[in-house]
């Protein structure tokens, strides 16, 4: 068993509870509350900034060159194709500006920018992969039980089910499997933890945004 098969089973608890969540469920059937998406999307958005950032930090600290250009790419991704994406459900869903960090976004980023800047490379690229591994598996799932005709959310589902990302999400699964087999049992522990950490942020996202969670 590989480095991302045990890190997948220690999640697989976490990831149960996300997909049985009512914003999975009703982002599903399309029945999700026009102020919990926005909030969701725009949440998202300045994440996702922040997220490119960090995979940009990741890829010059990688040492294989193919790898470091992956994570650029990832990173351009993050920033300019799916910042594009939401901008067009900012039109769509009447949200004005993004707003300001609220607190799990705020956690969720910081945890990802720290553990870049002060971790090996190898338990950043841990802590990044539930971003698309989790958004990959949920993409899939929501579309297997998803009728698309007309559907409000189509464009996120076809983003986050589709062919193209998958492809992204093999590539930074391969780069952390190899990761993990070229360091040591230690940083191996480090990054399967930085992983968990990162899944239960995704969940508390997700949560964040059903529930309207903001500062005091």
């Amino acid at each position: 068993m590989n480095w991302s098969e045990t890190a997948w089973r220690s999640i697989e608890k976490i990831y149960q509870d996300i997909i049985e969540m009512p914003f999975i469920e009703e982002l599903s059937q399309g029945t999700l509350e026009k102020q919990k998406f926005q909030f969701y999307i725009a949440q998202d958005s300045l994440y996702l900034e922040h997220f490119g950032r960090t995979l940009a930090l990741i890829g010059s600290k990688a040492y294989d060159t193919q790898d470091a250009l992956s994570f650029m790419r990832f990173a351009e991704n993050a920033i300019v194709v799916e910042n594009a994406l939401h901008e067009s459900y900012f039109k769509e869903f009447d949200i004005s500006d993004k707003g300001i960090l609220q607190p799990v976004c705020h956690h969720y980023i910081h945890f990802l920018r720290s553990t870049a800047a002060f971790e090996s490379v190898e338990v950043a690229m841990a802590a990044t992969l539930p971003c698309f591994w989790i958004y990959k598996r949920v993409g899939d799932h929501i579309i297997h039980q998803t009728e698309k005709e007309d559907h409000p959310f189509e464009s996120w589902i076809e983003t986050y089910g589709g062919e193209e990302f998958g492809m992204a999400v093999e590539k930074a699964i391969s780069i952390c499997n190899k990761a993990a087999e070229n360091t040591t049992p230690e940083i191996r522990n480090r990054m399967k933890e930085a992983f968990i950490t990162a899944s239960r942020l995704e969940f508390l996202f997700w949560q964040a945004a059903y529930d309207l969670n903001v500062w005091l």
